[in-house]
């Protein structure tokens, strides 16, 4: 954790809020996968794609997640979600149309929980990204982000 007293705070707030989100666990799993791809974090892809594939994340779907291509989705929840999360990741923002499209599909509570997946995750990659934190051997070999 090489620094405790700064993530154990976050570690509780961020295990706490999951679990009180309106996203489905397939949800969140969709928008941490596709968190993954845009942040090139291995480590995330990895333990995501186990757990996703619980809550059947198909390997159609993990390729569509990889290529940000999302006709493979029929939940036009899932698709909004995952079109969010590249619109917070590449624009930094929530551009008017996107918004328009999303706010029929959405309510309220689901943009303020997909706003705080997203954020949680982008410190939790970026840390695993920047401090190369290894993988452990029951997930190693599962597939990558590139496969």
């Amino acid at each position: 954790m090489h620094n405790p007293d700064t993530l154990e705070p976050f570690l509780d707030y961020w295990v706490t809020s999951k679990a009180k989100m309106g996203l489905s666990v397939r949800e969140q799993e969709l928008v941490i996968l596709r968190m993954a791809v845009l942040y090139r974090s291995e480590y995330v892809w990895k333990h995501h794609v186990k757990v996703g594939r619980e809550f059947s994340v198909s390997d159609t779907e993990l390729d569509a997640i990889r290529h940000g291509s999302y006709a493979a989705f029929s939940a036009t929840r899932e698709r909004a979600f995952l079109e969010l999360t590249d619109a917070f990741m590449n624009e930094r923002s929530l551009p008017p149309k996107l918004w328009n499209q999303t706010k029929e599909i959405l309510g309220k509570k689901d943009f303020v929980d997909i706003i705080s997946l997203v954020s949680q995750y982008v410190l939790f990659a970026l840390n695993n990204v920047c401090l190369q934190v290894q993988l452990e051997p029951g997930v190693a070999d599962l597939p990558g982000i590139e496969d």
